[in-house]
């Protein structure tokens, strides 16, 4: 069975329509659609099989809805998704276009945030995992399509653990002050949602940041490369700016019906010179800055009246919302000015289309401007730069660009501006059209060559690829986990054992993390498990930890397991007294406190903890992107400091210690090693002072580090929450040969 793309996106590639009680099927509007049509014309001739998943524009009745996804299944290779247009209206209008678009677009003052549009927006990607869930296979691959569809990722990767997730956003990822202007529970969720995929994938590697520093500060988690930890799972985020059909619209420019199209097109323009813009009636595009460029232009170099003129081209959108129709009033309004004002006999200096265009008429225009002035205030990618750099066969031609558009940064080639300035915008028209025809075939024989290479297809192919690779980087890491038969090999390893040692760090490993040290006590649960193992003759339970022994005492003292405190300073075995491994010193205190109080001083929410034999430089509950730097900041500072000192300075779970040289979790170990004949040793630790801990310990015993970090530890769990049922099952085991399933696990080999 071949592997079978499904791509989920909003809209179906078709609309229907009921024109007098008959389904009309016509193409779906929007960049995405024109854009995937390439790279779904390859899959078509490799043969490889694809469902393209969306709304289709209309609800129906329930019987005839079987018809509807045979038709589409036949003509378009689509299945639609079911919900009344009020719902969509909702979901639509509502969540994404008055919340997620313009917060996203950087305009926050237009963002709204209703409980009611949330709630709509849960309810549609719910309608929409439902469908895929129905229709997909186990090995087929989904790729999800941009912002409408957020939750999704993870709504299926909840049902579906193991199917192979892909998503795309297509608009602007954020800066996280702009992103948390949402409501937390929203924030959260949406990362949530995107976090799902095994690959999320950006235009530009800004957007890619931003959506990392965001997951750092929302979520806690960390990145590496790109590469998210999240839970048992690896989430890979990457760049990938997309692409046009450039030969599509390269060899479109040359036929005879846009040639025609544009030497009409030129012949109805007044003046040598012509000035294009093509964009959809939106706030984000620009259109007023652009109009009052242009009018500055005018004022500015009154030599160019006469010679230049600007064909303005706006696409209707979205005219149900008041806030557009507005718009579109205050350009008309403009336009009127600027034309009042400059208008002469044989001259109108703006000429404006208020309309859509056809796919000749569209190449046409870009085939007839001697300049492109593409300015939009911010813009996920703007195919239609690209689109007009391809259709520039003859060597000429100047691309005036937004630096707020994706594609700046793929097309340094163009004039590049600022769109919020008129005074940027009239210079750049001034140096566009007097460009000698030399510079500009320099500029466009590099963006060109640039687009030909990574075109849509080459997108969609990236993007496909490096979402294998995440799967496999995923597998890899899926044989270190201790799940299924791993686990089950454990126990019966366990069962069978006569002398049994278990080394069990304490926070991030049996307790869940908290903001201060202090606050982390034992559950219940967790207590009666360590009972419950101590209660067996056969086990030595051993919490290696780095809590100063006063804190074990009062917390785990009453167990009667035995403890190692300060990383392996103190050892007290069983109802032994407390005993210090070795002669310590302490006078290096004096040098490295200060410098450690100093640097919790300069990072709200850091503080110091002292030990008897060691110092401790906790962050938890600081500002993660500041405490990175402070750290890096100590950690130097303490290196130099201590250069001559027996000390150690070592790095943990959002924290710096310093401590005795020659103290170490292993070295604890050893001691207990020593003290017994194990034929079971298992160790579970949670971040690098750990590491220590397994390197000493013999190949045969069973080493676990919480966290997919990567460890010298055989295997790794997700979670404190996993160690402690493994604990629980291992208490629970009963009395040894009792287990014929485990032990024919063990038997056939993992």
């Amino acid at each position: 069975m071949t592997v079978r793309l499904l791509i989920v996106s909003n809209r179906l590639p078709v609309t229907l329509f009921d024109e007098d009680g008959e389904l009309v099927a016509r193409p779906s509007a929007g960049g995405l659609v024109s854009g995937m049509g390439a790279y779904l014309d390859v899959l078509k001739r490799e043969r490889r099989e694809y469902v393209w998943i969306g709304w289709p524009g209309i609800d129906l009745p329930e019987l005839a809805r079987p018809q509807l996804e045979e038709q589409l299944a036949r003509e378009h290779n689509a299945y639609p998704v079911f919900a009344s247009k009020r719902v969509m209206d909702n979901f639509y209008s509502g969540f994404c276009n008055s919340t997620l678009w313009p917060l996203f677009h950087y305009f926050p003052s237009y963002a709204t945030f209703e409980d009611e549009d949330w709630e709509s927006y849960k309810n549609v990607n719910q309608r929409f995992c439902d469908t895929v869930l129905r229709l997909a296979r186990s090995d087929d691959v989904v790729w999800v399509h941009d912002y409408h569809l957020m939750l999704l990722p993870q709504m299926l990767r909840q049902r579906a653990p193991g199917l192979s997730i892909g998503f795309f956003l297509h608009i602007p990822f954020p800066s996280f002050e702009v992103y948390r202007l949402l409501p937390m529970r929203w924030r959260g969720e949406l990362l949530q949602g995107l976090l799902g995929s095994d690959l999320v994938g950006f235009h530009t590697n800004d957007y890619t940041q931003y959506f990392l520093r965001c997951v750092q500060r929302i979520l806690g988690h960390e990145h590496t490369l790109g590469q998210v930890a999240v839970k048992d799972r690896l989430v890979q985020c990457d760049t990938f700016p997309m692409g046009i059909d450039y030969q599509r619209y390269h060899s479109a420019a040359k036929s005879e019906a846009v040639q025609a199209e544009a030497q009409a097109l030129r012949a109805t323009m007044s003046g040598p010179k012509l000035i294009v813009s093509i964009d959809r009636l939106d706030y984000t595009k620009g259109v007023l800055n652009r109009l009052q460029g242009f009018e500055r232009f005018l004022s500015k170099y009154p030599e160019w009246r006469r010679q230049v003129q600007l064909l303005l081209v706006v696409v209707p959108s979205r005219t149900e919302v008041e806030r557009y129709n507005q718009m579109k009033r205050r350009i008309d309004e403009l336009i009127g000015k600027i034309n009042g004002e400059f208008t002469v006999p044989g001259w109108t200096p703006i000429v404006y289309q208020y309309r859509s265009l056809s796919m000749t008429e569209i190449v046409a225009v870009y085939a007839a401007g001697d300049v492109a002035l593409i300015t939009p205030l911010r813009d996920g990618m703007n195919l239609v730069a690209k689109e007009y750099v391809a259709a520039r066969t003859d060597g000429t031609g100047v691309l005036i660009l937004s630096e707020m558009a994706g594609a700046s940064r793929e097309m340094g080639e163009a004039w590049i501006i600022t769109p919020t300035t008129s005074e940027e915008t009239a210079d750049a028209l001034r140096a566009a059209l007097e460009m000698p025809v030399y510079d500009q075939a320099r500029r466009l024989r590099a963006m060109q060559a640039r687009l030909r290479d990574y075109d849509v297809v080459r997108w969609g192919e990236d993007f496909m690829h490096q979402l294998g690779v995440a799967r496999g980087a995923q597998a890899r890491f899926g044989t270190r986990l201790l799940r299924d038969r791993r686990r089950a090999s454990l126990v019966e390893a366990y069962r069978n054992a006569n002398r049994r040692l278990l080394l069990l760090d304490y926070d991030g490993t049996l307790v869940p993390f908290e903001g201060r040290p202090d606050t982390a006590r034992p559950s219940p649960a967790l207590l009666s498990t360590l009972e419950r193992l101590e209660d067996d003759p056969r086990d030595e339970v051993v919490v290696i930890s780095g809590r100063p022994r006063d804190s074990l005492d009062a917390w785990l003292g009453p167990v009667g397991v035995s403890l190692v405190a300060e990383h392996g300073a103190w050892i007290r075995k069983g109802e032994e007294p407390w005993r210090l491994v070795k002669p310590l010193r302490t006078d290096w205190k004096a040098q490295t406190l200060p410098l450690l109080k100093a640097s919790a001083g300069r990072l709200p929410g850091a503080f110091v903890e002292e030990k008897e034999y060691a110092l401790v430089w906790h962050y938890r509950e600081a500002d993660i992107e500041l405490a990175s730097l402070r750290e890096k900041e100590l950690v130097d500072s303490l290196v130099q400091l201590t250069a001559n000192l027996d000390v150690t300075v070592t790095q943990g779970n959002r924290m710096v210690e310093v401590r005795n040289a020659g103290v170490s979790k292993g070295s604890a170990a050893v001691e207990f090693l020593g003290s017994g004949d194990f034929d079971f040793v298992i160790a579970i630790g949670d971040d690098a002072t750990d590491e220590d801990l397994f390197k000493a310990l013999p190949e045969s015993a069973f080493t676990i580090r919480v966290g997919l970090a990567g460890s010298r530890a055989r295997f790794n769990v997700a979670d404190h929450g996993e160690v402690l049922r493994l604990l629980q099952d291992l208490a629970e085991t009963g009395p040894a040969g009792n287990s014929a399933d485990a032990r024919r696990v063990v038997q056939s080999g993992e």
